[in-house]
Parts: C-alpha cells; sequence; structure tokens
C-alpha cells in the first residue's frame, strides 16, 4: 500500500509510501546443491562479502534490502513482492565473480516508509509516532522519531486539529540515516522518560536474536526478534537508508519514528519501513538510536 503527503518544500504531493509491514521470509533454495558436503561449499572473505553487497546497491532496485549474515557468511538480499525474477537477475548480475556470495529470500507486501494519518506527532500534512524524549546537557527537551517525518517539516503538534503546539524540527537526516530531532517549544507539555511503563534507562545496539519491543500510534506494542545488523534498504525514488536493524516486528502506515526498546528499558532504535502488517506478521527496519543519540549531542533519561 502506498499512501501520499503533501510535502511543504515543493507545494506537490510527493513520495511519502507508507509501508505495509508484511509476513515473514520464505527461504529460497540454498545455492550449494543438496549433495554437497561441508567442504564444498564455498567460502567469501570480507573484501567479497563488501563487493557484493555494493553490487546490490549499484543494481539499484527498489523494494530490495540486505545485510551480512555472519552465520552462513553470505549476503541474505530480501526482496519485496514488486521485485521481478529478471530483476533479481540483475542484481547477481551486477555481483559477476561474487553472486554466489548471495542468498536471495523473498518476503510479502512492499518495502515502503511509515507515515499516515492519525492521532500521534503532526506535522502539517502527515502523521508519524514519537521515538524517545531525550534530553541535551544544558537539559533542554527534544524528541527523536524518523528522518522522513522530519524531512520537509517544520511545527510538530500532539492533535490533528494542530491545536496543541509540541515543537519544532531542530535536525533532520534522510536519505542515507533515517532520523530527525524535535525540540520542544512548548514547556506545558509533560516529557516523560518512558515508552508506555517501561522506564528508558539507557541505549545501545541489539545482538542478532535479542527479543526486541516496538510500539507505535497505529498498532501499539509489538515483539520480535532481531534478524540482521547493518542491513540496507531500497525504499525506492532514491531513498536508500544503510546500517539499520532487521527484525521480524510488525508494523503498520504511522508507526514511523515508534520506539524499539527491551522490556529491561534499553533504547534500541527508531522505526524506518518494512512490509507487511500486524495481522499476518511483518519484516521491519529501525534506525539504530545510538547513532541519532551521537549525531545530537542528546540523551535518554
Amino acid at each position: 500500500m502506498r499512501i501520499k503527503r503533501t510535502t511543504p518544500r515543493s507545494g506537490i504531493a510527493r513520495r511519502t509510501r507508507l509501508i505495509a509491514l508484511a509476513s515473514g521470509f520464505v527461504a529460497a533454495a540454498a545455492l550449494a546443491a543438496p549433495t554437497a558436503s561441508a567442504s564444498d561449499v564455498p567460502t567469501f572473505s570480507t573484501n567479497q562479502l563488501s563487493t557484493a553487497s555494493n553490487s546490490v546497491l549499484k543494481a539499484d532496485i527498489p523494494g530490495t534490502a540486505w545485510a551480512v549474515d555472519s552465520k552462513t557468511n553470505r549476503v541474505v538480499v530480501t526482496v519485496d513482492s514488486t521485485v521481478s525474477q529478471a530483476e533479481i537477475a540483475k542484481i547477481k548480475e551486477q555481483a559477476g565473480a561474487t553472486s554466489g556470495a548471495l542468498t536471495i529470500k523473498r518476503t510479502p507486501g512492499t518495502f515502503n516508509k511509515l507515515i499516515s494519518g492519525g492521532d500521534a506527532i503532526y506535522a502539517s500534512s502527515w502523521r508519524c509516532s514519537l521515538g524517545f524524549n531525550v534530553q541535551d546537557n544544558s537539559g533542554n527537551y527534544y524528541f527523536l522519531t524518523a528522518g522522513h517525518c522530519t524531512d520537509g517539516a517544520g511545527t510538530w503538534w500532539s492533535n490533528s486539529g494542530h491545536t496543541t503546539t509540541l515543537g519544532t524540527t531542530a535536525g533532520s537526516s534522510f536519505p542515507g540515516n533515517d532520523y530527525g530531532i524535535v525540540r520542544y517549544t512548548n514547556s506545558s507539555v509533560a516529557k516523560s522518560g518512558t515508552v508506555g511503563s517501561v522506564d528508558i534507562t539507557s541505549a545501545a545496539t541489539p545482538s542478532v536474536g535479542t527479543t526486541v519491543y516496538r510500539r507505535g500510534s497505529t498498532t501499539g506494542t509489538h515483539s520480535g526478534q532481531v534478524t540482521g545488523l547493518n542491513a540496507t534498504v531500497n525504499y525506492g525514488g532514491g531513498d536508500i537508508v544503510s546500517g539499520l536493524i532487521q527484525t521480524t516486528v510488525c508494523a503498520e502506515p504511522g508507526d514511523s519514528g515508534g520506539p524499539l526498546y527491551s522490556n529491561s528499558g534499553i533504547a534500541y532504535g527508531l522505526t524506518s519501513g518494512g512490509s507487511g502488517n500486524c495481522s499476518s506478521g511483518g519484516t521491519t527496519f529501525f534506525q539504530p538510536v545510538t547513532e541519532a543519540l551521537s549525531a545530537y549531542g542528546v540523551h535518554v533519561f
């Protein structure tokens, strides 16, 4: 599903493809023949894996996401429902001699960024979800959200009627990264250091296999596992984001920018995009929050 918003910069409807995040991966057949022994399975060097990853980027196929799987020593390329067999062939052709380092997996739905109308944090023409409340060393309050949310946004409100102002965008990084920061200008708004009932006390990057939780204004709280780190996603239209956390957590339009965290209070990430929904499941990608905290010189509390 693709929903467009009006971008204040150009005055015309532009892409803000809202993510329908879909069900789990359908594994592709292994590249090695079933009768091959362990010694017959090729291994690839770090440089070869890097070359294979760069080849996927150069192929520039929207609807693809990729990350190195250290356990299998392969670059796992996840493709959504829009990617054709011809486009998969293009990726392999681009990889050339390192095409054997690629493992192709399909996932239902379409990779998109998550923005929609609803009740959460509102820009002039679209809605997202607040990530984490943060402070700088002087005690000023801000909140983090997705960069594709803050891209083109000035003022933020807490309601669709735009009667209660929250603050103004103070920084935005998208594409490449997917994080943004909003400085509170309304001193009467309570700033909590919690996500739901969980008190956020620190920030870190999770490991593959970690159980994580996501909270968003559309679908509430859902959990899943981390399946990859340092993933790159091509949302199309030149919107390529790298360094992402890949998970099995579901999400839907409007959940963009919402927090990824542990039930012990560790902040992990900000919802970027994916495919699927919270009825059938999904694949969702998150901007690591530690990068945003470092970039803006702020901390959770």
